[in-house]
Parts: structure tokens; sequence; C-alpha cells
């Protein structure tokens, strides 16, 4: 990523490059991208590819000023902290699914090291607003809610982030590249078993909350509040547009 990508990246989510690549300015740009590039999977539901090329991520994310899901935004803000000095390694991870996780490479997360390995998560929608310390035990709070690292019952130094109570994902130690991640974005984008492909989504943190188009349910938190309401054909474009600044010419496919 050159100098002018930099800049337009940094200028895409409203961060500052930090002076020095440290803890402060992790927490500081992971908080801005939350709050300004949705989590989403409108590219499945309107038939357009997904590559995870470095420069079609960029278009997208960047050019286009889209969203993504996670292989998508943690791929290309891997390579922004990269770029600005961090030490970064891609982590593949289990999503849980009630009391299970599912495959490996079912999402991707960053370990981040510096004193000490943090985890950095832009690409999962709900969840923590800052780094996570990946070598404490204790609960780590911040907005987005109550969170703990704990060994995982698999062993092989897995371990699961554990959210509100509940386990989201497992995380391997092994690192990958954006490339091992390929086969299973591929799979997460066309099968029927995906949940990706069963409805267009699109999420973002906001100051007071989140803000979600699930279908055609715009749902609204604000200080723990949950509102929704389903929006007509006529509203969905114009919604996208003013709550997530995605200009699109055409509805996504409703899907299952």
């Amino acid at each position: 990523m050159d100098e002018s990508q930099i800049t337009r990246y940094l200028d895409r989510f409203g961060a500052t490059r930090p002076a020095v690549p440290d803890a402060d300015g992790l927490r500081a740009l992971q908080l801005a991208h939350l709050t300004a590039v949705p989590f989403e999977n409108l590219s499945i539901h309107l038939g357009e590819p997904i590559s995870l090329e470095r420069d079609a991520l960029f278009d997208k994310v960047v050019g286009r000023r889209r969203g993504g899901f996670c292989y998508e935004l943690n791929g290309l803000f891997a390579e922004l902290l990269t770029t600005l000095g961090y030490r970064v390694t891609l982590l593949a991870a289990r999503v849980f699914h009630g009391s299970r996780p599912g495959p490996l490479f079912d999402h991707m997360a960053l370990r981040v090291d510096l004193d000490e390995p943090w985890l950095v998560d832009v690409g999962f929608g709900d969840f923590a607003d800052e780094p996570l310390r990946l070598d404490e035990r204790a609960e780590q709070k911040d907005d987005g809610g109550v969170f703990q690292v704990v060994p995982a019952a698999s062993g092989h130094g897995d371990l699961d982030i554990v959210h509100k109570g509940d386990q989201s994902y497992r995380l391997t130690a092994r690192p990958y590249e954006l490339e091992d991640f390929v086969p299973t974005a591929w799979w997460q984008a066309t099968s029927p078993q995906s949940h990706f492909t069963r409805s267009p989504v699109c999420s973002m943190r906001t100051a007071e909350g989140r803000i979600t188009i699930s279908g055609r349910r715009l749902i609204h938190t604000v200080h723990g509040e949950r509102t929704e309401r389903v929006l007509q054909d006529a509203e969905l474009l114009p919604a996208y547009l003013d709550r997530f600044g995605i200009a699109l010419d055409r509805l996504p496919a409703a899907g299952a």
C-alpha cells in the first residue's frame, strides 16, 4: 500500500495516521474503522464477484466506499496496519453456532504484536470496539460489551473468544496468508448452507449503538434499546445511502 493509498484509506474512515505504531494508535484506528466501514454481504446478493486480491479490496472498500465481510475487511485492514509499521498476523477462527465451533477458516481475525499480543477484528459485526489483550485471561470491557479470552478445551494453543458470556469464535495460533482464506470465502459466498447467502445484511457501529439493515428490516440500537421496522422496496436504496453511505443502483436479492 503506497502513501497515496494510505491517505485515501485513512480518509475513508476518518482516521489520523498514528505518529508511531503503538497500542493507542491501534485502538483509535479500530474504533474509527468500525464506525465508518460497515460489515455487509451485499455483493453476494447483488451477483458481484468477491475477490481477496488486494487491489480489488482497496477498490471496493475505499474506491467504491463499500464494506464487506471478515476476509475483505480484516484483509485490507491488515494491509494498512502492516504498512503503518504494525506486526500483523492473519489468524483463522471457527465461529460458534450454539455450543459447537464451525469449520476452520470460518472467520479471519488479526493478531498484532506490540509489547504484548492483541486481537484486532473489524470484520465480525457486533464485537469489541477496541483490540483485546490476547494474553489476558480476566474479563475485558469496552462499550462493545464484556469479553474474555480463554484457552480452548481443544488445546493446541487455540483460544476461545467469549462475548457477553457466549463463545463467539475459536482462534487458532498458526499464522496464515490471505490467499489461504480464498476457498472458504468462495464457499461462504456461494453455498446454500452458508448463512451469508440466506439474506442481505449491512451493519455498522454508531456512537450510540448499532444500525443494521437485515433483509428488509431496519434495526436501530441506541444505548441498549432496540427498535426495528420493515422497509418498503422504495425505502431500501435511500436507507443504504443515508445510513451507510453505500450507493447502489439496484436492490440486493432477498435471499432464501
